[in-house]
């Protein structure tokens, strides 16, 4: 079944005329004729008969008018759809995100984003990274925002890194210094967050590898905790550096280099489905955003996003005031 005999149904039982329905379409009338015995005869039935006042439809035409008439609407609508999309119109974009990015990354990339593409719904999820993985997989969510995975069936856009970074109280003495070795947080209470997230196991392992415990350990659920834990002195941590960017800036908490201990960095990344193929649409308009604010939303100190191109202005030449004429 074919749109053209569908618009050619509904048109010539609007009008009950096939010339005339044939020259609202732009056919020829045995076109017409041709597209309704198409469409009778894959549906096994007559839809019209000719009388005096023209043509009438059967019983089987006036069952099957309403449905023809709600499909062609739906038909309809779908292509504006599709080509409201290709302009970078209305939509609807599906976003997972691992917490650390949720947070600290997303609120700003989509108010950017929304700035852009103002009549695009989102909607987002969130969850750790080996969800956000599987929400993909069941193609619950377009877009993850996550730490890098290795999976045969999703293809990973690279985003940024964030490193993890010790963090003090601006009144401990390792802010003073500025810089200490990993045997100095012996004596210290480290703060650590959420036990199922990388993060946790990625300082785990730093402290096991330089052979250093500390004297304590104080564990919380998340990173607003924690980051709250270490400005009431409470002790140090190990957090993502786009977690505290705001909080170095106010100067409620100081960062101290660690010399004797290579970064620790996650990277962080954009997945999608690979039998999707790259990402387009609204996805990769995502995408070129967080590319144009990269800098802003992942680096310390924080570097403003590049201003809009404007037209260049003609530079005016100062004239020199013209000697005066002798009298």
């Amino acid at each position: 079944m074919l749109v053209s005999q569908i618009t050619a149904f509904i048109e010539t039982a609007n009008r009950q005329s096939v010339s005339r329905a044939a020259e609202a379409l732009f056919i020829s009338q045995p076109a017409l004729t041709a597209r309704l015995k198409g469409l009778e005869a894959d549906l096994g039935a007559q839809l019209f008969v000719r009388t005096p006042r023209g043509m009438r439809l059967t019983d089987a035409g006036n069952a099957f008018l309403p449905y023809a008439v709600r499909a062609l609407e739906t038909l309809t609508d779908g292509r504006m759809q599709v080509n409201a999309l290709e302009r970078g119109g209305a939509g609807r974009l599906a976003i997972g995100a691992a917490p650390a990015v949720s947070t600290y990354v997303l609120p700003a990339l989509l108010k950017r984003f929304s700035e852009g593409y103002p009549r695009v719904s989102v909607s987002v999820r969130t969850g750790h990274s080996e969800e956000i993985r599987d929400l993909v997989l069941r193609e619950q969510v377009t877009l993850g925002l996550v730490r890098a995975l290795q999976h045969p069936e999703i293809i990973s856009t690279p985003l940024y890194e964030d490193r993890l970074i010790l963090v003090v109280q601006p009144e401990h003495p390792f802010a003073a210094a500025g810089r200490i070795r990993m045997k100095e947080l012996a004596d210290e209470q480290l703060v650590q967050f959420d036990r199922t997230s990388s993060y946790h196991d990625l300082t785990s392992a730093l402290f096991v590898t330089a052979g250093v415990s500390p004297a304590a350990r104080m564990e919380l659920d998340n990173i607003d905790a924690a980051k709250k834990m270490v400005e009431q002195g409470f002790g140090v941590a190990l957090l993502p550096q786009t977690s505290v960017v705001d909080e170095l800036e106010a100067g409620t908490l100081a960062e101290v280099e660690v010399v004797d201990a290579s970064p620790v960095r996650r990277k962080i990344v954009a997945i999608t489905r690979r039998d999707a193929g790259p990402p387009a649409g609204h996805p990769k308009a995502f995408l070129a955003t967080f590319d144009e604010i990269r800098d802003e939303l992942t680096s310390w100190p924080r570097r403003p996003a590049a201003k809009p191109r404007r037209a260049r202005e003609r530079p005016t030449r100062s004239r020199a005031p013209a000697p005066a004429r002798p009298r």
